[in-house]
């Protein structure tokens, strides 16, 4: 039986926080436990729809200044792994990697989670606690060696199942600290033994004492485990080396000289420094990340395996126990050389694979290329203001997007993007994305599934660089959007090696040119119009004159009265029949048959769209608003011939009048420097990528 436990409230015993934990106000869980908590604790979980699919967000990686963006997918693999693990599922001897192309956030997904966990462990309720041996001059035996911590960061719950050397005397200790027995039930259910030197060293201490757990408590120490990013404790990485400098060492460590002068005992397990390791140093609760974990020797890749499958760290017959949750990265080229190997098929079996594509939603992309492009001000090379094209951002989304969009025989590129990010794409639904998305989805060949190529996050930040470097930019002080074809153009030849790839990619920038070609349509008009939001107006009169032609309540004035869902107030709107046949001219719609069609496609949409979201415009259809901007423009500036010749042509006062009010209004009221503007003036003047 247990003896008498001490009076003892010294705040860094072991009894004191023992007793925290039984109250509550201190946490004892296993690491799978304490990243799920810290997911799922707030229940800060949305259902959202991703490629027609229903699934889950969790908002605690939506948080923070350059938050992770999309990866749907991956995170709900993540969380149901951890979820899992926590349970004392599978998963609990498994590791979780992530295989993808380069660039494609893989890595940054892996660092974010580790700051987040080290947010979350920082705070005083979540901390994690291990203990040290102090007064070891005492014992004798040791040299200067005058206290020892845990090299595992053990638990101090772990070292108070161990206290004894049998299960009932280690219960009975606890219920008279004021455990309860489902509590007791619990804290068994994450035991597990004491590592080789801590157990070794408490065993001394128990001759020591003869046995008097009181007298024995007064060598221990709780303390918190260090939360430190660049010592690698708590959250540590251990990134692939080249043959020659990788060495087991670096996970496991080795034995120390420095210990073992101090040290008599030649046979002590503390000879043997595993903080040299990175796997220690997280082995108190913490993540391991193990970047290219298939780009490592083979005799590392058999650790990785040990220690994966057994959760220790085993040196010379000595085992100590590890409470980590390990994480890896792997390119495709990697991964797929490593299985080419059939005798390393064992620790493809411990790990858990999850392929993470390319973001595939061109406007959740625009938060990625913020990203890339950087909140900082820019500056030229001479120290000058740098400004920033309005319509930068989009051309560079849409044609980095347009490049993971594989070859598909039922939707083009153009109407698989749009669908992706939950847009209009004509007639076509997202039923057809999903079949495309499942079909692909089903090839064994990784690379050929949805959004697995094209241009990852650093071709897109090397673009934003050539842009930056031209002199052009230097010389205009602006990093103008038309140039992104150029700067894309140049890394897709530098930098793709694949000659299909290339062809692909090259097309698919053509694709982006002429969808930016359209934006600027509408960027011209709203200019000419004087009204940041001219186009946006005219649309929406185009679709509600679709829905209100029909109207019983229409009048001989064709004046129908609506509801606008926006304010709810209502709206009277003349019906232009000839607006809406010059509209639909433009969209190529002949017959009387093909317009009715169309009309009721719209209201459809209206219909859906307005229920989900009272803000709904129509400008994602590119067609449309290209049609309404070229009518009016047509119409609107028919006396001066075109807005074309009216702007190329200025050698009379009128001309000249239109194009200065029209650079007015794009500096002062669209976000445009003189530089961008006249340039985007001149590049809708011209006839390039007309088609």
């Amino acid at each position: 039986m247990a003896q008498k436990i001490s009076n003892n409230a010294d705040q860094n015993g072991l009894e004191w926080h023992i007793a925290e934990v039984i109250k509550g106000n201190r946490m004892f869980e296993n690491a799978f436990q304490a990243v799920s908590r810290m997911i799922l604790e707030d229940h800060e979980i949305e259902k959202v729809t991703v490629n027609g699919r229903p699934t889950y967000d969790f908002k605690v990686f939506r948080k923070g200044t350059k938050h992770i963006i999309g990866m749907y997918d991956e995170i709900n693999s993540f969380v149901s792994f951890v979820k899992d693990a926590a349970e004392g599922g599978s998963s609990a001897e498994m590791a979780f990697v992530l295989i993808g192309e380069p660039g494609n956030g893989k890595t940054y997904f892996v660092d974010f989670l580790n700051k987040v966990y080290r947010d979350f462990t920082s705070l005083e309720k979540n901390r994690k606690y291990t203990f040290r041996f102090n007064n070891l001059d005492k014992l004798g035996g040791y040299g200067k060696i005058k206290f020892i911590e845990s090299q595992t960061y053990e638990d101090p719950m772990i070292l108070a199942m161990n206290l004894f050397e049998t299960k009932e005397e280690n219960i009975s200790w606890l219920e008279k600290l004021g455990a309860k027995e489902k509590q007791i039930e619990k804290f068994y259910r994450n035991y597990r033994p004491l590592g080789a030197c801590s157990s070794y060293i408490w065993e001394q201490i128990r001759n020591f004492c003869n046995g008097d757990i009181n007298s024995m408590l007064e060598f221990i120490q709780v303390i918190p485990v260090p939360i430190s990013e660049t010592m690698g404790t708590l959250t540590g990485k251990y990134a692939a080396k080249d043959k020659i400098t990788s060495s087991a060492v670096d996970l496991i460590g080795e034995e120390s000289i420095t210990r073992l002068l101090h040290i008599s005992d030649t046979t002590h397990p503390y000879r043997f420094d595993l903080r040299r390791g990175a796997l220690a140093r997280v082995a108190g609760g913490g993540i391991h990340f193990a970047d290219e974990i298939f780009k490592n020797k083979r005799d590392l890749v058999q650790v990785y395996l040990g220690v994966i499958q057994n959760r220790t760290i085993e040196i010379e017959g000595f085992k100590w126990p590890l409470d980590t949750l390990i994480i890896a990265t792997s390119n495709n080229s990697e991964f797929a050389r490593f299985l080419e190997e059939k005798e390393q098929a064992p620790i493809v079996d411990r790990c858990r694979l999850t392929y993470m594509a390319h973001n595939t939603n061109y406007l959740l992309q625009k938060e990625l290329t913020a990203y890339a492009i950087g909140s900082r001000e820019k500056t030229t090379f001479t120290g000058e203001k740098l400004h920033i094209d309005p319509n930068l951002n989009y051309a560079l989304s849409v044609s980095v997007i347009l490049t993971r969009m594989p070859a598909s025989d039922k939707l083009t590129p153009v109407e698989m993007m749009k669908l992706a990010a939950g847009e209009v794409a004509g007639e076509k639904s997202i039923k057809t994305l999903m079949e495309v998305i499942n079909d692909l989805n089903n090839e064994p060949d990784i690379t050929k599934r949805f959004g697995q190529k094209g241009l990852g996050h650093r071709n897109l930040g090397r673009a934003i660089q050539v842009l930056l470097e031209r002199s052009e930019t230097q010389e205009g002080k602006c990093m103008y959007a038309g140039d992104v074809f150029i700067a894309l153009n140049s890394v897709i030849l530098d930098y793709i090696q694949d000659p299909n790839d290339r062809i692909k990619y090259l097309n698919d920038i053509k694709i982006g040119k002429s969808l930016h070609r359209k934006n600027i349509m509408a960027e011209i008009f709203n200019a000419y119009m004087d009204q940041p939001d001219a186009v946006e107006k005219d649309v929406l009169n185009y679709v509600n004159m679709v829905i209100g032609i029909d109207a019983k309540n229409l009048g001989p004035d064709k004046v129908w009265t609506y509801k606008d869902p926006q304010t709810g107030k209502l709206v009277p709107l003349k019906i232009d029949e000839s607006f809406i046949n010059s509209v639909e001219d433009r969209l190529g719609l002949k017959t009387n048959e093909q317009k009715q069609s169309y009309r009721t496609t719209i209201a459809k949409i209206y219909g859906q769209k307005m229920i989900q979201d009272p803000n709904y415009n129509f400008m994602d259809n590119n067609d449309l608003v290209k049609a309404v901007t070229d009518v009016r423009l047509k119409s609107d500036v028919a006396g001066a011939g075109s807005l074309v010749g009216a702007l190329s042509n200025r050698t009379n006062d009128e001309n000249q009048k239109l194009y200065n009010r029209m650079i007015d209004t794009m500096i002062n009221k669209l976000g445009y420097c003189r530089t961008c503007a006249e340039k985007t003036i001149e590049y809708f003047c011209t006839q390039d990528d007309a088609n």
